[in-house]
């Protein structure tokens, strides 16, 4: 074949596509084929499975879809393109052609100039193209004058006219749509004062762009007369609307870019131009256009700061008004019974209760060894220096090593470990509610009543905590025990539960409320104002690992240190004392005696061993979570959403792989012609586009015989 011949093929094959029998089925993927051969029948002449425009309506446009602004039936003008031969029917083939096309990356151009080229030939004629727009419009549809100025420009004069190839056809439907717009308003206004009522706009809008704009935008269309002074609608406002129409994309991108550098995820009109200046090389957005956008985007938000969720009405088209979303969340609910809502409640509770399971024991496990230091110092009692086992954390933590091994810095880690999943849910879950019992409507919480939700959150876990605290304290100090005390038995942490009873394993109670209900009392008023007020965590800004790992860090440091009294005196009433040691009966009287035997340092013993435990193990904990919950998502849960800027999902329609979404995104280019192309029906003919083009010229013959 000669390269001529090899070009002409090619160009041939780029307009009409190929066709080969066998070779060409064998090829495709098995997702075409399983699609296809869904909705194929038999032809009652050949026997092979094909696609009438029935079935291939139900392949490209599916019944269960949500169609909204374009309409299913609509989806038939797509059935001409893909019947290659006009015969009425798609082949395998023509299905594999059709969806090669739809995965181009200009298919919405190549759909409809292939739509318009009847006689296939590469290009489009002028009169081709204006019959069939004039037989597809709304029989009520504003009229188009094809003869003025415009049209002349892409198409020539009535007795110069010319056929548009690829490219100038598609040039020449980028800006279709503008010129219908001017020339409506034209004939709208009457008086030619250069206004026209918000009721002709409505109607402009509504039947040039109805398919793009979202149910808030469309039923407000009537008060973009509110951005001027007076009662009606310049054709300037009209072309600022429509330029927004047009950049809405890039609107989206600048909004998302502003809002992720606003503390409170929320934008003002000169926040939006400032950014758009930094985006584009020029001022791309006139005042007017950003007018425009503020207004419908702040109709229910007067105070001019917008966030995402406002600038989604105006932005997505797929954007539903609050009566049709409520309407839709209903059924769902309805469907399920109180007892499937309480048992799917309860499992992804379940759910979040392991992973925080296994999150704070993994946190615990980190920071175990400088627990067990902290216990032994504060367990150390004798202040003569001949007599004290540990001159400081760092002699107490080389000791153990070298008394009793690595495992020993590991002494009592089990309880720990089991009583790290109960303390940390019944702690976060008890200040939640009492948070969100005195949160007013606006969000905010009084400082006091954030410190009455953390004491109260502290007390209650102390119920489940003290038993394990008790159990774990005796087994971190046995150890020493068992190097002093020649022939000391070791126990386990069965035998020390049994041992002390119902009534020993409360014992340091009351201490351990005393430290719980301050350090809880501190700690979650002053995290909480930490990712507020120093990190800007909102409602629409989630804070990073880092930043979350930062502000439990620094909240943990003061909470743990100004209770470490507390904290001594619990640990003196749970250990079991060693033979010559005091033995204090109460809360009191252990205060009084620590402070006469050893004086007022002996109360912050172990402070800072205590801050290097509560600090990191927060930050180990909460990188865990973070991890577990990114690795394995609850199931049919979407993940948690991790700035301002992603709070909602893209407003440009994803890409999805199916017909349906590929063959919705080329409409949509025909729809700029008319909002009811595709809906008329085609003359007297109902087969329609499987007749052209002779019927067209009044013969009523089939393609190919004018």
């Amino acid at each position: 074949m000669s390269k001529v011949a090899t070009v002409k093929e090619a160009v041939k094959g780029t307009l009409i596509g190929t066709q080969e029998a066998t070779p060409e089925a064998a090829q495709l993927s098995a997702q075409t084929k399983a699609r296809f051969n869904t909705h194929a029948i038999k032809d009652d002449e050949t026997g092979e499975l094909c696609l009438g425009p029935e079935q291939f309506i139900d392949a490209v446009a599916p019944p269960e879809e949500d169609y909204h602004k374009i309409k299913r039936e609509q989806y038939s003008i797509l059935f001409r393109v893909a019947d290659r031969n006009n015969k009425g029917k798609v082949t395998i083939g023509d299905w594999a052609y059709f969806e090669n096309l739809l995965n181009k990356p200009d298919a919405e151009y190549e759909i409809a100039f292939r739509l318009f080229d009847v006689e296939r030939l590469g290009t489009v004629k002028y009169v081709d193209f204006r019959r069939l727009y004039e037989l597809n419009k709304g029989p009520d549809s504003i009229p188009f004058d094809w003869d003025c100025e415009w049209a002349q420009l892409y198409i020539g004069s009535k007795t110069k006219r010319h056929s548009m190839d690829y490219q100038q056809f598609s040039q020449m439907l980028r800006g279709l749509q503008g010129e219908r717009i001017r020339q409506a308003f034209q004939l709208f206004d009457k008086d030619g004062d250069g206004f026209i009522e918000p009721e002709d706009f409505e109607r402009i809008i509504m039947e040039t762009s109805k398919h793009k704009l979202s149910d808030h935008l469309l039923d407000h269309l009537h008060t973009l007369c509110n951005i001027s002074k007076g009662s009606k609608i310049s054709y300037a406002n009209v072309r600022a609307f429509q330029n927004m129409i047009k950049e809405m994309d890039l609107v989206e991108l600048i909004v998302r870019r502003a809002c992720s550098k606003s503390p409170d995820g929320k934008i003002t009109r000169t926040e939006f131009l400032n950014q758009a200046a930094k985006i584009t090389r020029f001022s791309l957005f006139t005042p007017m256009e950003a007018d425009i956008i503020f207004h419908f985007a702040g109709l229910d938000e007067p105070s001019g700061r917008l966030g995402l969720r406002d600038f989604s009405k105006v932005l997505d088209p797929a954007w539903r008004s609050r009566d049709e979303v409520d309407a839709g969340s209903r059924v769902p609910a309805q469907a399920k019974t109180g007892f499937q809502q309480f048992l799917g409640q309860a499992l992804e509770s379940g759910y979040g209760f392991a992973l925080g399971s296994v999150a704070g024991a993994f946190g615990a496990f980190m920071v175990y060894p400088i627990d067990l230091v902290k216990t032994r110092m504060q367990n150390q009692r004798s202040g003569a220096p001949g007599q004290k086992l540990y001159t400081n954390s760092l002699d107490c933590f080389k000791k153990v090593i070298r008394n009793e091994g690595f495992k020993g810095l590991y002494s009592g880690v089990l309880p720990q470990l089991v009583g790290v999943a109960p303390e940390k849910a019944i702690k976060l879950t008890v200040n939640d509610l009492v948070r969100r019992y005195f949160t007013d409507k606006q969000g905010s919480i009084y400082w006091g009543n954030e410190v009455v939700a953390g004491g109260t959150a502290g007390a209650c876990q102390v119920v489940f905590t003290n038993p394990l605290e008790i159990v774990k304290i005796r087994l971190q100090v046995q150890g020493e025990v068992s190097k002093s005390v020649e022939g000391a038995p070791k126990r386990s942490a069965m035998w020390i539960v049994r041992n002390l009873g119902l009534v020993g394993l409360y014992k340091g109670a009351s201490a351990c409320l005393l430290r719980d209900v301050p350090f809880s009392a501190i700690y979650f008023p002053t995290y909480s104002h930490l990712k507020k007020d120093l990190f800007g965590e909102s409602s629409t800004k989630k804070l990073g690992v880092l930043q979350l790992l930062t502000a439990g860090a620094i909240a943990g440091m003061p909470a743990a240190y100004l209770t470490t009294p507390c904290d001594v005196i619990k640990t003196r009433l749970q250990v079991e004392a060693r033979k010559g040691d005091t033995t204090y009966t109460g809360l009191r009287h252990a205060a009084k005696t620590i402070w006469k035997e050893e004086g007022f340092r002996a109360f912050f013993k172990g402070g800072p061993a205590r801050i290097m435990r509560s600090s990191p193990q927060f930050g180990f904990t909460l990188a865990a979570y973070e991890l577990l919950q990114t690795m394995l998502p609850y199931p049919g849960k979407a993940p948690e959403l991790k700035s301002h800027a992603e709070v909602l999902p893209s407003l440009k329609e994803k890409f999805v792989d199916s017909p349906f979404s590929r063959s919705r995104n080329a409409l949509k280019i025909l729809l700029d012609l008319d909002e009811e192309f595709g809906r008329s029906t085609l003359g007297p003919n109902e087969k329609g586009w499987q007749v052209l083009p002779g019927w067209m010229g009044g013969k009523g013959k089939g393609v190919g015989t004018s």
